[in-house]
Formats: C-alpha cells, sequence, structure tokens
C-alpha cells in the first residue's frame, strides 16, 4: 500500500475510533438521565435499566481501548496523532467512571423503597444538579470534538455551580428535620449528589484532555 494511501487509512481508523470514543459520552448523557429520572419518581424498575446497562458502557470502553491498542501496535503514531490516542485512552476510562456514578445513582433507589419519605425541595436540586452534569457531559464532548479549548476551560465555570449545588445538598439534608426516615432518606441523597459531582469532575477532566 502506498505511503499516502496508508496515511489516509490510519486517519480514517483515528477518526472512526475518536468517534466511537466521545459517542460513549452519549450513552452516560442517557444513563444520567434515566439515573435521575428514577431518582425523581422513585422508580425502581427504571433504576434496575440503569443499573443493568452499565454492560454497555462497559462494553464501549472495552471496544475503544482494543481499538486503540491495536493502532498503536501496528502503525506507531508520533506527534500530535499520539497525543489523541493518549487522550481518548484517558476520555475512555472517565467515561466508564462516569457510567460507574450513573449506577450508584441507580442503586440508592431500592434503597429507599417505593415509598419512601421525600423533600420535594431536594429532589428539585438534585434535579438541577443532574441537569448541568448532562450538560457538562455535551459540553466536553463538543469541546473535544472541535478542539475547542475556550469551551473546555467554560467547564471549570460550570462545575463550580455543580459543587456549590453538592454543598447546597449537604446542607439541607443536614437541616431535613428529626424524622428518622427523612434523614434516612436524605442521607442517600446525598450520596446521589455526590455521584453527580463526581461526574462533573470526569467532565472537566476530559475538558483538561481538549
Amino acid at each position: 500500500m502506498p505511503a499516502e494511501a496508508t496515511r489516509q487509512h490510519f486517519s480514517d481508523e483515528l477518526a472512526r475510533i475518536e468517534a466511537q470514543a466521545l459517542g460513549g459520552l452519549d450513552l452516560v448523557a442517557v444513563q444520567l438521565e434515566r439515573a435521575m429520572e428514577a431518582i425523581q419518581h422513585q422508580d425502581v424498575e427504571l433504576a434496575a435499566v440503569v443499573i443493568a446497562n452499565d454492560d454497555v458502557v462497559d462494553g464501549r470502553y472495552l471496544e475503544v481501548h482494543q481499538g486503540l491498542l491495536t493502532i498503536l501496535a501496528l502503525q506507531a503514531p508520533v506527534a500530535g496523532d499520539l497525543r489523541v490516542l493518549a487522550a481518548l485512552l484517558h476520555i475512555m476510562k472517565n467515561i466508564e467512571r462516569m457510567g460507574d456514578q450513573c449506577v450508584n445513582i441507580a442503586k440508592t433507589v431500592p434503597l429507599t423503597g417505593h415509598e419512601a419519605p421525600r423533600s420535594q425541595e431536594l429532589i428539585e436540586l438534585l434535579m438541577k444538579m443532574g441537569q448541568a452534569a448532562r450538560s457538562e457531559i455535551q459540553q466536553c464532548k463538543r469541546a473535544f470534538a472541535e478542539r475547542n479549548v475556550d469551551m473546555a476551560w467554560d467547564l471549570v465555570r460550570q462545575d463550580r455551580e455543580i459543587n456549590q449545588l453538592n454543598r447546597d445538598i449537604f446542607q439541607f439534608a443536614i437541616a431535613v428535620g428529626d424524622d428518622v426516615q427523612v434523614r434516612e432518606w436524605a442521607t442517600h441523597m446525598v450520596m446521589v449528589s455526590r455521584a453527580i459531582e463526581r461526574i462533573g469532575d470526569n467532565a472537566v477532566d476530559i475538558g483538561e484532555q481538549t
């Protein structure tokens, strides 16, 4: 195969794997949306779907990881291409961790049961936090795909908002009242808040790869 054709084949394969990797962020966004819906509606069945579908995210991680290792072995990329490969390996680890945090959110739903005592104000704070994290997932994907450094830096600003919501939820849970069942539920919601915060951290990390 002529050198020019070999180079084109390599570029096409790298672009395909990058698209496949960034598509993993779409999978995570869906997982997060479903997990938050399960929290909002205390939907144990939907939570179970989120937990089961983590295999899809893990499968994407393995596919992309194997594809990247194959390119490294066969093509011996250097300079900018090598940096892209290294960044994609890092991003896939972030995506796997995001998927795990979505599972952690879903696992709190059956712990609280179908008829858990609830605070609508706390639920609204969590929904706001979940929406902010989903926005970060979408933005970190676009920032990397477009190599947009300004957009990547803006993730830090967005993450400050998520961190503040995390603190607000913690303070709210502390002051939720003396009812033991309500306090237990609020403690689980603090775990949800922490999981969302970690998803935001991973989105920022992907921005750093950009």
